[in-house]
């Protein structure tokens, strides 16, 4: 699938990030205002390579994504940027906590000019917040494919796993500190 959101219909946009595991971010997103749908899948590889089972063996050139179909009249491109930037820590190379490996690594891809621009220039703001250098990669959005049902809804389904209260509750809790007025 090249996307999972159609751009631009009725007011609607589409933006794709990669920040560590999907299943953390999808949850973050799925709070905020204006953000219409969160699906967690794969992007920068191969169609043919983007299953879970292969993705997570390093070796397909994707990342673990989450595509978000998001209203711009409610919800700007940037303030998403802002988000993202605030859920993960983009100065550590193709890692997010436990997680390890080039799936896992901060990533940005834009479906535009106008998007690539914004991800260049949220990366100047962002790094005012960090001592080390930003690694977020920024690349051309080619292709998205949809993870598997049991990734979809990851927190929703499975709130009292232990990998959701140890890594996924503390994101939540810096994204409603941090966005409380911009959360629904």
């Amino acid at each position: 699938m090249t996307q999972a959101f159609a751009e631009n219909t009725n007011n609607l946009s589409v933006a794709t990030f990669g920040g560590g595991c999907f299943w953390c971010i999808e949850a973050a997103f799925q709070r905020v205002e204006g953000v219409v749908e969160v699906l967690s899948g794969f992007s920068g590889g191969e169609a043919h390579t983007a299953n879970y089972r292969q993705v997570c063996s390093g070796t397909t050139g994707h990342a673990e994504v989450i595509q978000i179909q998001f209203d711009q009249a409610i919800v700007s491109y940037d303030l998403l940027l802002e988000i993202f930037f605030a859920l993960h820590d983009p100065t550590t190379l193709n890692r997010q906590g436990a997680d390890v490996g080039s799936e896992y690594r901060s990533v940005i891809f834009y479906h535009n000019q106008q998007q690539k621009q914004s991800a260049e220039k949220a990366i100047q703001l962002a790094s005012i917040h960090f001592t080390a250098a930003i690694v977020t990669e920024v690349a051309e959005f080619k292709s998205f494919t949809l993870a598997d049902e049991q990734h979809q809804n990851f927190y929703a389904n499975n709130q009292s796993a232990r990998y959701c209260q140890i890594v996924i509750v503390p994101k939540l809790q810096k994204l409603m500190n941090n966005f409380s007025t911009r959360l629904k």
